[in-house]
């Protein structure tokens, strides 16, 4: 059987009902060996022939313009999402060597334009548009990426003005972070060389265009950051020389932003010249038109400050001779006072009024000691007086009666209602009520309990009256007088208690009897209170 020739999509044309869109082809684009008009396809070979024709019919590299939709980024790198446009859709696959090359950041409705080719996916039965390039619609994709990066870092703070620090007003050592063989570099040693020629540079070569550059942009930057305190770095400047934004992308990238935004130390950036504004200049503390502003912003000019200098240590031997003449014309008038003439004289008089406080102070002393003495007499003779250990032996003895007449009250009233409740028990065996032993019962419960109830009452009354005097012979008893910080003093030959001084001469021994036990002493001298008189 003869082979068919093999499918030219050129020329596709319609069948007619019987027939089918396409001539039958095995699964790999060759004609089927069967010539069999009728025989059905396999849907590999379908798939097969669409491939075919689409490949044949579409050029290799297309530009496709829509709007993105379904954006999503799977973890393995690669992107889905939908072209479309009013009237249709496309679905699109952008592979992870592909998306590794945008600059910017694909979101839904972003308006862009696409270049790739159309395909079919034969295991999921679609055709697919596989994207190779991404630009956005009127505006560059570095300026979008740009734009989505500015927006993000300053959500986050990094552009705040609050937080960017002043620059040391005399460095005394900078680092510069920028090509070492650039025109920017020679400009900015030229201009630290003319203005501050004290101060020490040092060059961290790096590169500052190319895919490597932030990398290392950012790398001696953090390395600064970490050990330039140690090397008495006091401020570092970055940057580089003017170009397009392609040349100064890599000023542009998040990991320089977010290694000047963690620097310890304060940054300027100087990238290109005034009109270029990059992500490292609005992250960096200072930001300066051009690498050479930069160097002029970084240090002073030595003669201005050498002329400061000078100038105020003018004013300042001014102001220092103004305070000597205020002084030697105030040290002259002090001089002319007596006090100053005759100082011998204030400590004399000084000297007398302290003598005159001490005699008064001992006067008011005496005074004072003599008036708690005669307050001390007379409470002795009030507690003479009231004698309250003899006060305290009748009310023991009245309580000790007390105690007996109670118990003798309590033990005939007991015997009494006793002999009561005996005769009431008698009556009620003899009463003819005997029929009724159940209320007789009761009667003779409740009796008992009212008999309970009034010994209970008694004994409780009788048991305050005696718990008030036991307080009160407690309260008028000298235990008390004693434990408010009193004492009693008794000679030890005689037990006599000693109310004057008379009463003792010198050598007596004597017993103190204080609250918690007795102490012994020995007179030393009766006239001890003469020597305040």
């Amino acid at each position: 059987m003869a082979k068919r020739p093999m499918f030219d999509p050129g020329r596709l044309r319609p069948r007619d009902e019987e027939g089918a869109l396409f001539g039958p082809t095995t699964a790999s684009g060759s004609p089927a060996a069967d010539t069999t008009p009728d025989r059905p396809l396999t849907v590999s070979e379908v798939t097969a022939r669409i491939k075919a024709a689409i490949a044949a019919r579409l050029p290799p590299r297309l530009h496709v313009v829509g709007q993105l939709s379904n954006f999503k980024r799977h973890y393995s790198g690669h992107l889905y999402f939908t072209l479309k446009d009013a009237a249709a859709e496309l679905a699109c696959v952008c592979w992870r060597s592909s998306a590794s090359r945008l600059k910017f950041q694909p979101s839904d409705g972003l308006e862009v334009i696409v270049s790739g080719y159309v395909d079919v996916y034969e295991r999921g039965g679609r055709y697919q548009f596989y994207v190779q390039q991404i630009e956005p619609r009127g505006i560059g994709a570095l300026e979008l990426a740009f734009r989505q990066l500015h927006a993000r870092l300053a959500s986050e703070g990094l552009f705040d003005p609050t937080r960017k620090r002043p620059l040391p007003r005399f460095p005394r050592h900078l680092a510069l972070v920028t090509s070492p063989t650039g025109a920017a570099v020679r400009d900015m040693l030229q201009t630290l060389q003319r203005r501050y020629p004290c101060v020490e540079v040092s060059l961290y070569p790096v590169a500052v265009q190319g895919a490597t550059a932030a990398p290392q942009i950012a790398s001696a930057i953090h390395r600064l950051s970490a050990f330039g305190e140690r090397l008495g770095i006091e401020l570092i400047i970055v940057g580089r020389g003017g170009g397009s934004l392609e040349d100064l992308w890599a000023f542009n990238e998040e990991v320089v932003a977010r290694a000047v935004h963690a620097c310890r130390l304060p940054v300027v950036s100087a990238v290109g010249h005034e009109v270029d504004v990059t992500i490292c200049d609005l992250a960096a503390d200072v930001r300066a038109a051009t690498p050479t502003a930069a160097a002029e912003l970084a240090v002073p000019v030595l003669g201005e400050v050498l002329a400061g200098l000078d100038q105020h240590g003018r004013r300042l031997a001014r102001a220092a001779r103004g305070r000597l003449d205020l002084g030697s014309t105030r040290l002259t008038a002090a001089l002319r006072r007596r006090w100053c003439a005759e100082p011998l004289a204030i400590v004399h008089r000084r000297a007398q009024s302290i003598d005159e406080l001490e005699h008064r102070t001992a006067r008011l002393l005496s005074q004072r000691c003599a008036g708690l003495r005669r307050r001390l007499d007379l409470l002795g003779q009030t507690i003479q007086r009231i004698a309250p250990h003899a006060h305290w032996g009748r009310q023991c003895v009245r309580l000790a009666e007390a105690r007996l007449r109670l118990s003798s009250v309590l033990g005939e009233r007991m015997s009494r209602e006793s002999r009561r409740f005996d005769a009431a028990a008698r009556d009620v065996q003899r009463s003819p009520l005997l029929s009724r032993p159940s209320q007789e019962r009761l009667r003779v419960e409740s009796l008992r309990r009212r008999l309970v109830t009034a010994v209970y009452t008694e004994r409780r009354t009788a048991a305050g009256r005696v718990e008030s005097l036991a307080a009160l012979l407690a309260a008028l008893g000298h235990r008390s007088v004693l434990q408010r910080g009193y004492s009693i003093t008794r000679l030890k030959k005689g037990r006599t208690i000693v109310r004057r001084k008379q009463q003792v001469r010198d050598g007596d021994r004597l017993i103190t009897e204080l609250a918690d036990g007795e102490v012994e002493s020995e007179v030393l001298n009766t006239r001890q209170l003469e020597l305040f008189e």
